[in-house]
């Protein structure tokens, strides 16, 4: 292989943004200043139920351990708002599901990681077979450590990765490989005294600055977690089903929200506002074809109940809140019996 490395670097970026990423950086694999804190993260029990976080902590921290042989990575974002406008208002429809933006369309993963390979296979058209490997979110990564190496924007107090020409709203991949190509400048933090993300935070999940207890997210808990909801935290979930906005949609750099142009993104089934009573009464089989394709699909049947049973917990009252509830309150499942049991008490309480 002999190939200018700056023209090869050149070329990578072109041909990355030609296959639909808005911004292509490439950074080293040396993550030394990002491993004390992901340590300590750790050590606090922060990542909660995510045992798969601390199982894969080395590979996070060394991504040679993936791939062996890995001189750099080549980070990539692809912008999924289909608005600009970052308004709360869908969160005081409290009879109406909320569902995270990334989530109300197509699942990304495959759309990035395709698009990736597409990358890789110009590259080894250009230079001849090399080593990579192609991540969106699918093996244990420090995705947004790695971006911010890459010069794609700066890991923001509420733990987002943020560009001050593009917000927040997009999704991150990566491509591992052996290729010696130039490093980019990484990003500086712009986020100043600006604390508008740690006050939102209907459930007080940040613990600092750059600092999430993940057990108190409502992605965590609308996600991650597979059990019981703790009390606590119902009432803060309003109407959020599945994931949670806040952080972003008050965060001052999303006012250079850029638009996505794919197809892909575009609410599915009215996800963007769709109605709890309705939801909730799908059957198991219409939540899977209609959840086909669709992040929400790994979360299951049991918890997208559990989810929407919070929320109607916290509707306004009306009999066909109720009654959906009680369709419901016989439920095999007990997990899902035990949060219709707390959303009817909160509308049937003295």
């Amino acid at each position: 292989m002999n190939q200018n490395m700056g023209a090869l670097t050149r070329q990578v970026k072109a041909w990355g943004q030609e296959l639909g990423f808005q911004q292509v950086g490439i950074a080293d694999v040396d993550l030394s200043a990002y491993s004390p804190a992901f340590r300590d993260w750790l050590r606090q029990h922060y990542h909660g139920a995510m045992h798969y976080m601390e199982r894969n902590r080395s590979a996070r921290e060394r991504p040679e351990i993936l791939l062996p042989g890995t001189l750099r990575v080549i980070s990539v974002r692809m912008d999924y708002a289909l608005q600009r406008h970052n308004s709360m208002a869908a969160l005081r429809k409290r009879n109406r599901a909320y569902v995270s933006r990334y989530a109300r369309g197509r699942d990304y993963h495959r759309l990035m990681r395709k698009r990736l390979q597409r990358l890789a296979q110009r590259i080894s058209d250009q230079v001849g077979p090399f080593g990579y490997r192609a991540f969106v979110d699918s093996a244990p990564v420090l995705e947004r450590a790695l971006a911010e190496k890459a010069g794609l924007g700066w890991i923001g107090k509420n733990t987002m990765l943020i560009n001050k020409r593009a917000g927040s709203w997009f999704f991150l991949g990566e491509l591992f490989t052996d290729l010696p190509l130039d490093v980019d400048q990484p990003g500086n933090a712009h986020c100043g005294s600006c604390s508008a993300c740690l006050d939102i935070c209907p459930t007080k999940a940040f613990v600092s600055a750059n600092q999430l207890d993940a057990r108190r997210c409502i992605s965590y808990l609308t996600i991650e977690l597979r059990t019981t909801i703790p009390l606590e935290f119902r009432r803060a979930i309003g109407n959020r089903i599945f994931g949670c906005d806040d952080c972003q949609l008050v965060c001052p750099w999303n006012k250079f929200t850029k638009l996505s142009q794919e197809g892909d993104f575009s609410p599915r089934h009215g996800l963007d506002d769709a109605s709890l009573v309705e939801l909730f009464l799908w059957t198991e089989e219409q939540f899977f074809t209609r959840t086909a394709g669709s992040a929400i699909r790994r979360i299951g049947f049991e918890c997208w109940l559990r989810n929407i049973a919070v929320a109607l917990g916290n509707a306004e009252d009306s009999a066909a809140v109720i009654g959906a509830l009680r369709s419901r309150a016989e439920h095999s499942s007990e997990l899902v019996r035990e949060h219709v049991k707390w959303a009817l008490d909160q509308h049937l309480a003295d």
